[in-house]
């Protein structure tokens, strides 16, 4: 009798790894593909080779047009589209404004003072 479990229970520890990660990669692929299908002219992309962009075209069902700097666009596959991210700062937006408490004037010393 227990000779008659032992393959069962071996089959049994081999196979629910296994059903655990096709579960696991069909929800990933779900994912990825919610995410191609969800793409919109303007959404902030990163590709799988790590080039950070704006979507600009999405007319074709395979690929999308990416513009990677101003006037510059190129053509991916919408599986190349690994995530998308947050908005990027624009040089306009950025300030160079001083903190009043880094921008105080030291006193000079005795020495340094000049008759």
């Amino acid at each position: 009798m227990e000779q008659a479990l032992l393959p069962l229970l071996l089959i049994a520890v081999l196979a629910i790894p296994l059903i655990l990660g096709s579960r696991r990669q069909k929800k990933m692929m779900q994912q990825q593909q919610e995410l191609q299908n969800s793409l919109t002219v303007g959404d902030r992309v990163m590709t799988t080779s790590g080039l950070y962009g704006t979507v600009s075209d999405i007319s074709d069902d395979a690929t999308i047009g990416i513009e990677i700097a101003p006037g510059v666009e190129t053509t991916w596959l919408r599986q190349a589209v690994r995530e998308k991210v947050g908005p990027d700062v624009e040089d306009d937006e950025v300030t160079d404004e001083v903190d009043e408490t880094t921008a105080e004037v030291a006193e000079p010393i005795e020495s340094d003072k000049r008759n």
